[in-house]
């Protein structure tokens, strides 16, 4: 193998190990955030980009800390379902993706330090408590993604979290369309989570790992599942009539073709191929969130 081609093989690990695919999931909350502020006239390019870098390398860096932390419970030692696990698989050694971890979790400090001045003392605590949070998510002694409380903490941080926060570095403040935009993309974010969860569900019960859906059992993650998606599309309808948003939002439905095959798909089949469904529904997401903030924009000029 010539230098050329390792280097090309390394840098396909280090992608393999962050999870691309995942990135929609941090960056769509981002743009509905930015999309609100720019409804309220309050957008700011420069506060709204930091924030859009930070999550997607706090998504990169949890994602890294999964890797590993579940390597070390063993968690992805018994028939595996999900994208391969590059610590698992010895592509690299736990040491080097503690390594990729911290560099990637410290560039978001970083750019936490540039929303800090714009932000104040709320976007700290908020930036310390997502960075913990990231790492807590199956390491420490603690882990909530082993405790049951995944779902909650996906909820809180990539949608009240980072909606909210993307709109608080921009306007100074947490509007009232703010908080419910959050609330609809904290739960098209969880219902990601949901489906990873429901495809593990035989094998997490196998080694340990109390997510929600083993304790839940397989239907009660469905029934978990279809509620999530009914919040996200009843939100856009429930505020408008509030008089809190426009009722050009109500474009987010225009996604509704995409639920009906992912309900067919998480009801009649189980294991691998919800791997899927878990990409259909991030893709759902992602269209949502930019209809969405479509819809805002538009509403902001007409």
């Amino acid at each position: 193998m010539t230098n050329h081609q390792g280097r090309a093989l390394n840098v396909q690990t280090w992608l393999l190990a962050a999870r691309p695919k995942t990135l929609p999931a941090a960056a769509s909350p981002t743009i509905v955030g930015t999309a609100v502020a720019i409804n309220a006239g309050v957008f700011r390019p420069w506060p709204a980009l930091a924030a859009l870098l930070g999550a997607l390398l706090i998504q990169v860096g949890t994602n890294l800390a999964n890797d590993v932390f579940d390597y070390k419970r063993g968690a992805d030692a018994v028939g595996r379902l999900g994208p391969l696990r590059v610590t698992q698989a010895g592509l690299l050694t736990p040491a080097q993706v503690m390594v990729g971890m911290g560099v990637t979790f410290g560039l978001a400090a970083l750019i936490g330090v540039y929303l800090t001045w714009v932000g104040g003392w709320p976007i700290l605590l908020v930036g310390v408590l997502s960075l913990a949070s990231g790492i807590a998510y199956t390491g420490g002694p603690f882990p909530l993604g082993y405790n049951g409380l995944g779902d909650v903490f996906v909820f809180i941080f990539f949608g009240l979290v980072a909606v909210c926060g993307t709109y608080y570095v921009q306007a100074g403040s947490v509007s009232v369309a703010a908080f419910w935009a959050s609330v609809s993309m904290g739960a098209l974010t969880t219902a990601i989570l949901v489906v990873n969860n429901l495809r593990d569900i035989d094998t997490d019960r196998a080694v340990g790992k109390h997510t929600l859906a083993v304790r839940l059992g397989a239907r009660g993650a469905r029934v978990e599942y279809v509620l999530l998606l009914g919040v996200a599309y009843l939100l856009p309808l429930l505020t408008w009539l509030a008089g809190a948003t426009s009722p050009w939002t109500l474009m987010t439905w225009l996604s509704l073709f995409l639920v009906r095959p992912l309900l067919r798909l998480v009801f009649r089949r189980k294991g691998r191929i919800l791997n899927q469904a878990l990409a259909e529904t991030a893709r759902l997401e992602l269209v949502y969130s930019l209809l969405f903030s479509l819809g805002l924009i538009v509403a902001r000029w007409i």
